[in-house]
């Protein structure tokens, strides 16, 4: 098995190799990966960076636009047959449809191959014709992000991280079901394959649980989202803590031997098909509703992307890269929803992003990656306003709610200056925000009228793929 995985690499990398000549040779491809946890909104970010890179109008901080050298943009076939297609033509429609519907979220891997007709600049722009660029985004689950960390543990290790955190007040309600059950069963017995599913159902409905109540480190990620794998000895498995001795056949051994098994069949194909092969990475979170939540919520997202950022390999790359395994480059962290916020709050909530991630940003800038943190809109689904309280203007939004087809006005209420006045009570372990109180609505998506050329409508789309791809245009 280990000879086989080391040919199986060293074929991959030979291959990769060959591919890296060709494109630098002919027609350049640039991987981008879009991620992010629940709800962040993946499917959104991709389908309104297509429609905007195919129609440009609203794209002036893209450089390579305002200069008008992307001189077309069209979508070709992926390189990857083994991958689904991005149904991106079916998301568009639910945008524009009547009345318009936010599209399904991302629960699986998907690809899509856009090609951009560019024109070179500066003193060679007169001696080359435009080149081809395709911009290959691969799309992933956050809840399969999560699972990298699995990597560097063993079985003992996170039952142990596990069955701590489920303990902690702000989880014993979503954990007590599970708990329960595995208070009944003694790990050193014989392993029971219905006591095994008995716990792994269980264990999975908290997970569903945390999730819900707006916690972001739940993994297993495939246990959310199982797909093909729904009911197979790798997806049933739980935490248990560690008897005085388990033998062999029995149901600790049996967890443990299907936690490595969890590992090697679904998180490292992941890492070294899909994750490993990433040239630039943007990272989509939904801090406000995180905000939204709780204190809990906030300092369970910095932990969860501490860990998920810990597998990223960033850095500069090099001619070797092929051989060596590819780095990260570039790494944009984006809070997602800043159309819930006057423009006046956008920069507090960029400021909010990078504070929740700059142990993870120091770590990918010290290996030599560019890293940033932006507050964006995909999809802008509101219209600034202003409201009255205590005699003073305030920034306010307005929108249609999804739930109620009438429009609202919305004022979520003030982010602090500051982000330590958010990060330091979450780290202290305070249930709720003792001077301030946050809501959220959720708003429809707009009815898109859109002129000729122009993309929906957003907030810094533009000004993020300027950071991601920008210079490589």
């Amino acid at each position: 098995m280990i000879l086989y995985d080391i040919a199986d690499t060293l074929a991959r990398r030979l291959e990769a190799t060959q591919n890296a000549v060709e494109e630098r040779l002919f027609e350049p491809t640039i991987r981008l990966g879009v991620t992010g946890l629940s709800r962040a909104g993946k499917t959104v970010f991709i389908t309104s960076l297509v429609a905007n890179l195919l129609d440009r109008g609203r794209m002036p901080q893209l450089r390579a636009v305002q200069e008008g050298r992307i001189t077309g943009a069209f979508l070709q076939p992926q390189p990857d047959d083994d991958v689904p297609r991005f149904d991106y033509e079916t998301h568009l429609a639910a945008l524009r449809g009547t009345p318009p519907q936010w599209p399904d979220s991302t629960r699986t891997i998907s690809q899509l191959r856009l090609s951009l007709r560019v024109a070179p600049s500066g003193i060679l722009s007169s001696l080359r014709g435009p080149r081809t660029i395709h911009l290959d985004i691969v799309d992933y689950p956050g809840e399969w992000l999560l699972d990298l960390p699995l990597l560097e543990q063993n079985y003992a290790q996170w039952c142990n991280q596990t069955l701590t955190r489920a303990r902690r007040p702000d989880r014993a309600d979503m954990a007590r079901d599970w708990l329960a059950a595995m208070d009944k069963i003694d790990p050193s017995q014989p392993l029971d394959e219905g006591q095994a599913k008995t716990l792994a159902v269980a264990f999975t409905a908290y997970l569903a649980a945390s999730r819900a109540a707006g916690f972001s480190d739940c993994a297993p990620g495939r246990f959310l989202l199982p797909g093909d794998l729904d009911g197979s000895p790798a997806l049933t498995f739980a935490p248990l803590p560690a008897p005085k001795k388990a033998r062999s056949g029995s149901l600790y051994r049996a967890f443990e031997r299907r936690f490595d098994s969890y590992k090697r069949v679904v998180v490292k194909p992941f890492f070294r098909n899909h994750f490993a092969r990433i040239d630039r990475q943007i990272v989509l979170v939904d801090a406000l509703t995180a905000i939204h939540n709780g204190p809990p919520a906030i300092e369970d997202m910095r932990q969860a992307m501490a860990n998920i950022l810990q597998s990223f390999r960033p850095g500069k790359n090099s001619w070797l890269a092929p051989i060596l395994g590819k780095r990260v480059e570039r790494i944009l962290f984006a809070a997602t929803k800043a159309d819930h916020l006057h423009q006046t709050q956008h920069g507090k909530l960029a400021a909010i992003m990078g504070a929740l991630v700059a142990d993870a940003q120091a770590r990918a800038n010290h290996h030599g990656a560019d890293t940033s943190s932006l507050a964006i809109a995909a999809l802008r689904s509101t219209v600034e306003d202003t409201i009255t309280r205590n005699g003073a203007a305030i920034g306010a939004v307005r929108g249609h709610l999804m739930d109620r087809d009438k429009p609202a006005l919305m004022y979520p209420g003030t982010l602090p200056e500051d982000p330590a006045h958010l990060l330091a009570p979450a780290r202290d372990g305070q249930s709720d925000w003792l001077d301030q109180d946050f809501s959220l609505m959720r708003f429809a998506p707009p009815k898109l009228t859109l002129s000729p050329g122009d993309g929906p409508p957003h907030i810094r789309l533009d000004k993020a793929l300027e950071f991601l791809i920008g210079d490589l245009l």
